[in-house]
């Protein structure tokens, strides 16, 4: 994935299926919107709409909108949407506040119900969490069915411009992005 702001690009590799279910099959949330192998995509640090702070992500191969990051909330940093190339939300994400807490964490559900309503109706596909002033973050994942639950850690280091996700049962890395100046 290469991401855009400035004359920076960040470049991600997606190592597609590495978690797996009771079948053996990757586990996949929205299967319709997965590859089966590796994909280059090209992140625009900008919003499409007005006066917001989002995303859009494009495809290098063909060029056409996968997928957008965006917010219709007044205070942004408290919820954001993943949206498909239709604008249909797939995710909404919701930061969990406590007063007086040294660690940050954020709750992502499937759609785009109200908030409140949503965290009383449905489990949460994933959540993360992070102790502050680390460079890291722990991601639990809340599966139905009675699957194993997979877990990931995404390390990063702004000196080096570089960032990695993790299954954390086996350290195996499943993406990774990096940032590469334009000359």
């Amino acid at each position: 994935m290469e991401a855009t702001r400035g004359e920076k690009k960040k470049v991600v590799e997606d190592r597609a299926g590495e978690g797996e279910t009771k079948g053996g099959r990757p586990r996949e949330v929205f299967p319709e919107l997965c590859s089966p192998a590796p994909v280059r995509l090209t992140v625009w640090c900008k919003s499409l709409l007005f006066n917001s702070h989002g995303y859009t992500v494009y495809d290098d191969a063909d060029g056409r909108m996968v997928f957008r990051v965006d917010n219709y909330a007044h205070n942004w940093k408290e919820e954001t949407v993943l949206m498909d190339r239709a604008g249909h939300v797939l995710l909404t994400i919701r930061r969990c506040r406590k007063i007086l807490n040294l660690t940050e964490s954020w709750e992502a559900y499937k759609g785009d119900k109200d908030v409140q309503r949503m965290v009383r109706e449905q489990r949460p596909l994933f959540k993360a969490t992070k102790d502050l002033g680390s460079p890291s973050c722990t991601i639990s994942m809340f599966p139905e069915d009675g699957v194993k639950p997979l877990g990931y850690r995404m390390s990063w280091s702004r000196e080096k411009e570089w960032s990695k996700i993790y299954q954390t049962a086996a350290s195996t890395p499943v993406a990774e992005v990096l940032i590469i100046s334009r000359t």
